[in-house]
């Protein structure tokens, strides 16, 4: 059975503080170049039938460093778009609205999103990638909620359900079957 690689970008300014970020394309920080750089000892001697990734730079640039060859950019792997919290930390959001939960209540204001809004990219994007496993390993690279939500919808689990997984930047993480049942390789490497 085939395998799909998730890659989380690397540190940005705004990761490292805890800062929302979603549509502002952010550089990696020195930090987050090296955390991508290592990822190419764990992709070392896989060859994938497709790398998607996120259009934003912090992803471009993760996949270049870990020594992916993107064969599409897709904007179904942007992060879940939070709206006016975009560059606000939790503690921020709360001061405002005490009982905030990015995986409950969604983001208001222009453009933001819902956890089932997010799911729903997440489905395309796995339609996509099961299509692309008949010839090979899939990646895809892009950014925590969002690959979070879709792991979620990859086991069968609500969008909200991407709240169980903790992503760390700079990491892979891999999905794939046991027999037919869609379920969790590996997390965090």
């Amino acid at each position: 059975m085939r395998e799909i690689v998730l890659v989380r970008h690397g540190q940005t300014e705004w990761s490292a503080n805890g800062r929302h970020t979603s549509y502002t394309d952010l550089a990696l920080t020195p930090e987050g170049e090296r955390q991508a750089a290592r990822l190419a000892g764990l992709l070392a001697g896989r060859a994938f039938a497709a790398v998607l990734c996120s259009p934003l730079q912090r992803a471009v640039r993760t996949a270049q460093l870990a020594g992916l060859d993107v064969t599409a950019l897709d904007d179904d792997l942007l992060e879940w778009n939070y709206g006016v919290y975009e560059g606000r930390t939790t503690p921020e959001i709360r001061e405002q609205r005490a009982d905030w939960s990015l995986w409950d209540q969604g983001c208001p204001g222009p453009g933001g999103e819902t956890a089932a809004m997010v799911g729903t990219r997440a489905d395309r994007v796995l339609e996509r990638a099961r299509t692309m496993l008949a010839s090979g390993d899939v990646a895809l690279v892009g950014h925590a909620h969002q690959l979070r939500v879709l792991t979620a919808r990859w086991l069968g689990l609500p969008p909200h359900g991407g709240a169980l997984f903790r992503l760390e930047t700079g990491t892979l993480s891999v999905l794939g079957f046991e027999r037919e049942t869609p379920v969790l390789l590996a997390w965090n490497l």
